[in-house]
This record gives structure tokens, C-alpha cells and sequence, in this order.
């Protein structure tokens, strides 16, 4: 295949490594929440009273578990869609700091390269593309705490 399209995608839309996974870990966490499900309703089906309140309180435990995946699939939906506009618009950070021969990020380069991102999002503090730039900033710099907590606010102020 020659030409100016040869090594070029064909418009399909290859799936993320990190879904594929994401997906099997939910499924593993579904059939595990499931089991519990049949243990709480087990204990409930004796009729004796301290299972009975053991069985319910097992039962909890299932819907907190969808409930959570339910919000995290939610968030990484929303970035995604974040991720694409500013692909869309050329506005999607680059990842060019300087690596050690490991693949680590040079942690003096990623805390030179914060101090942008965090004075944007002072000016602009409703703006989900300057939040969303600020995770990213803090992930390169090592701290996932922050990158994760910068996401969920720009995710907030992201309209669809």
C-alpha cells in the first residue's frame, strides 16, 4: 500500500487498552458482587432475626458497589468527551516533558511546566478546559490525588 493515505487509520475508531481492561476488572466485580447478593438474600431467607439484619446489611454492600462504578464510568465518559473538543480544537495538552531512560517523567521539568496550568486556572476559575489542563499538569508532576480531583471539577463545569 503506497500512497498518501498508506499508514494512515481507515476512519475506525480503535478501542483504548485501558477500556478493555476497565470492562473485564467490572465484569470480575459484577459476578463478585452478585455472590454477595445471593449470600444477603440467603441470610434474609432464614428468617432468623440477626441474619436477617447480617443479610440486609450484605445487601448494601452490591448497590454501593454498581453505584461506584456507575459514577466512575460516568466521569471517564465525560473526560473522553472533554479529551475529543480539545482535540477537536488543538487544545489538548501535550505530553513533552523530559523522561529518565525508565519513562519517568524529570519531576524539576513537570513542577516547571505546573506553574502555567494553575495561574490559567486562577484567571479563568470556571473554565473546564483550564481545569481539565491543570489534571494533567498535576499528573505529570506526580501527584494523583490532585490530577483526579482537577478532572472531577472540570467534568463538573463541562456542559455537553
Amino acid at each position: 500500500m503506497s500512497g498518501p493515505d498508506a499508514g494512515r487509520p481507515t476512519g475506525r475508531r480503535r478501542v483504548p487498552t485501558g477500556l478493555v481492561g476497565a470492562v473485564l476488572v467490572t465484569v470480575l466485580l459484577a459476578l463478585y458482587a452478585w455472590q454477595v447478593a445471593g449470600l444477603g438474600v440467603a441470610m434474609v431467607r432464614t428468617g432468623e432475626p440477626v441474619l436477617v439484619a447480617i443479610g440486609l446489611g450484605v445487601l448494601v454492600i452490591p448497590l454501593l458497589v454498581l453505584g461506584l462504578i456507575a459514577v466512575e464510568y460516568r466521569l471517564a465518559a465525560r473526560v473522553q468527551r472533554m479529551a475529543d473538543v480539545l482535540a477537536a480544537a488543538g487544545q489538548l495538552p501535550v505530553d513533552d516533558l523530559p523522561r529518565s531512560p525508565g519513562g519517568r517523567i524529570d519531576r524539576a521539568a513537570a513542577d516547571a511546566a505546573f506553574g502555567p496550568y494553575r495561574e490559567a486556572v486562577e484567571r479563568e476559575p470556571e473554565s473546564w478546559r483550564a481545569w481539565y489542563r491543570l489534571a494533567f499538569a498535576y499528573d505529570a508532576a506526580g501527584d494523583r490525588k490532585r490530577a483526579r480531583a482537577a478532572l472531577r471539577k472540570a467534568s463538573g463545569l463541562y456542559r455537553d
